[in-house]
C-alpha cells in the first residue's frame, strides 16, 4: 500500500473518531469538535495517534500557506488517542482509548517568552491554559522545531 493511501486511511479514521469520541466518558467536549483537520500524527514513543485540528484562523493560514509564522489568533487542537491495531486488519492502526485534547494558542504579545505560543488543554468543554511551569516544559520540547514556528506537524491543507 502506498504511503499516501495509508495516510488517507489514517486521516479518515481519525476524523471519524473526532466526531464520535464523545461516547468516551472521559472525552472533554470543546469547540474544537467543529474545527477542520490540519494534520495527523503518530508518536511511536508513547504509542499515540493525534488529529491536529485548527480554528478558522488556523485553517485560513494553512490554506494560504502562511504558517511560518502562524497568525495571531490561531488555535491548534491536538486530539490524542492511544494507538490500537485494527481487529481485522493487522497492518492498520486505529484510535483506541481517548487520552487528551491539548491546545496551542498563538498570541505573539501575550506569549512572547514562548515563541508566541501558549499551551493548554480542554477540561469539561473549556479551554484552560497551563500554568507557567507546565508551559515552560511544553515550550522546551517545541524548541527543536523553532524553524517551523514551534509546531511539530506538517500542514496537510497545502
Amino acid at each position: 500500500m502506498t504511503k499516501s493511501c495509508t495516510t488517507f486511511i489514517m486521516a479518515a479514521t481519525l476524523m471519524s473518531s473526532v466526531f464520535t469520541a464523545n461516547a468516551e466518558s472521559k472525552q472533554p467536549e470543546g469547540e474544537y469538535q467543529n474545527w477542520r483537520l490540519i494534520s495527523i500524527a503518530h508518536r511511536e514513543d508513547n504509542k499515540t495517534m493525534r488529529a491536529i485540528l485548527g480554528n478558522h484562523v488556523a485553517v485560513r493560514s494553512a490554506r494560504n500557506g502562511k504558517t511560518k509564522p502562524w497568525q495571531d489568533g490561531t488555535i491548534l487542537a491536538k486530539i490524542i488517542w492511544k494507538e490500537n491495531r485494527h481487529g481485522r486488519w493487522a497492518q492498520a492502526f486505529v484510535p483506541g482509548e481517548f487520552s487528551a485534547a491539548e491546545a496551542m494558542i498563538k498570541d505573539s504579545k501575550k506569549f512572547s517568552k514562548s515563541g508566541g505560543w501558549g499551551f493548554g488543554y480542554w477540561v469539561n468543554g473549556k479551554l484552560e491554559l497551563h500554568d507557567a511551569d507546565t508551559s515552560e516544559k511544553c515550550f522546551a520540547c517545541h524548541m527543536v522545531v523553532q524553524d517551523n514556528d514551534y509546531v511539530f506537524h506538517n500542514n496537510a491543507l497545502q
